[in-house]
């Protein structure tokens, strides 16, 4: 199967069945993120225990590529330590600008079908909304 249609094919199931698009009752942080140059716009709902992403889910509306974008991401980190989660959005960030080696394109698990998003410049604020969104929660010291 080629690049292309194994990107369309992650991006239709996400958009179609997303798993974590649904508000979060009790959820430890939520910060919205907008993309401003198209419209894009979701809030990050996280729940975090003991330095733990244990629950997380997105609502707003956006393009295909940012609503499954925050999907795939969510299916990544919930489960994973602060620490790996900003680790993995690195890697992400990084494969957007196709600087990342091929072990760490295989740590993004489905995440990695959006690596071409980096030859269509118009799509790559929509791809990283979620992830820019999660490193902005984690961005404050006090999260732990």
């Amino acid at each position: 199967m080629n690049n292309r249609t194994f990107y369309n094919e992650i991006l239709t199931e996400h958009n179609r069945f997303p798993a974590h698009k649904h508000s979060l009752e009790g959820a430890d942080f939520s910060l919205e993120g907008v993309n401003p140059s198209c419209g894009d716009d979701i809030v990050l709902n996280l729940k975090v225990s003991d330095g733990i992403i244990t629950d997380g889910s997105y609502e707003g509306s956006g393009c295909a590529v940012s609503q499954a974008s925050a999907d795939i991401m969510l299916d990544l980190v919930i489960g994973k330590s602060i620490e790996e989660a900003q680790r993995l959005a690195d890697i992400f960030m990084r494969m957007i600008k196709d600087k990342i080696t091929d072990e760490e394109l295989e740590e993004l698990e489905e995440a990695a079908a959006l690596q071409d998003i980096s030859h269509m410049p118009s799509r790559v604020k929509c791809a990283v909304l979620g992830w820019r969104t999660m490193n902005e929660i984690f961005s404050d010291d006090s999260v732990e």
